[in-house]
């Protein structure tokens, strides 16, 4: 059932990449429209999207890889939120100082992490229970 879910969101990402975008702007930036973002930021969002779909439809050692991957992408973001916005930043737009990010972000990044942290977990415990 969560792989079939993270399949489809990654199917979601694929197919608008731009609205992702423009939703995660519009929670973590205070001034979107300032932040130009990278001109490969959309087309790397849609090769994720689509890797992350076909990933989730194969399973097997390539869905416990990237699960894994997943848990420990989390436990950073949860831990370093600051750290994950300066990346981020860095990575993706243009001018990283013009982007202003929501200090009420922050809890939401942590919350982000402890999801991924959680269905990491739940996808090892779910590997060794056989399921």
């Amino acid at each position: 059932m969560l792989r079939k879910l993270i399949g489809v969101l990654g199917a979601v990402t694929a197919v608008f990449p731009g609205k992702i975008v423009a939703l995660f702007e519009t929670l973590a930036i205070t001034n979107p429209e300032e932040g130009a973002l990278r001109e490969w930021v959309n087309p790397a969002i849609r090769s994720e999207g689509m890797l992350v779909a076909v990933i989730s439809l194969l399973g097997s050692r390539s869905y416990a890889w990237m699960m894994n991957l997943t848990g420990v992408f989390g436990a950073i973001v949860l831990v370093f939120p600051d750290l994950y916005r300066k990346f981020a930043s860095t990575f993706l737009y243009e001018h990283p100082a013009a982007v202003e990010w929501d200090e009420r972000f922050t809890t939401s990044v942590r919350v982000i992490g402890a999801v991924y942290v959680f269905l990491a977990a739940k996808a090892y415990r779910d590997r060794s229970k056989g399921t």
